[in-house]
């Protein structure tokens, strides 16, 4: 059955994208280090992946149009935080590597998050949760 999961998603310019990527923190698969047409972008301990691939080539699988971010949403990736610090420190990263913070910290009491896009307009959610003080029904 399944192992892993891959989320793909098209991108302008892959180099800047993994510059973006980089300076937020995260890591990436070296076999595709040297491919001009996709990065394997690393997220989180249990290693989802994120493949990002120029527009042609996600054009190409896909064989289907790719969503202009400046007006819809075609997924929402959230990641975890450690905590409401940790969630600071990603927000200031984003805007020096040149995303847009689009949802500001904000504090509901047992989570903390902000949303972030990336230079593609993919949207995140970066999110602190503390189970213990998690609402009850």
């Amino acid at each position: 059955m399944t192992k892993e999961i891959w989320l793909n998603l098209p991108v302008k310019n892959l180099n800047k994208s993994k510059e973006f990527f980089t300076q937020l923190g995260f890591s990436f698969n070296p076999l595709y280090a040297n491919s001009d047409e996709a990065v394997c972008l690393i997220v989180g301990d249990k290693s989802v992946i994120v493949m990002l691939f120029e527009d042609a080539t996600f054009k190409s699988f896909t064989l289907n149009g790719i969503a202009d971010t400046k007006k819809v949403s075609e997924v929402l990736i959230s990641i975890d935080a450690e905590s409401k610090e940790e969630v600071d420190e990603m927000a200031k990263k984003v805007i020096l590597a040149g995303g847009t913070i689009y949802y500001e910290p904000e504090d509901q009491g047992w989570m903390y998050g902000c949303g972030f896009a990336d230079l593609d307009g993919h949207r995140w959610n970066v999110l602190y949760m503390d189970m213990e003080n998690m609402p009850q029904e």
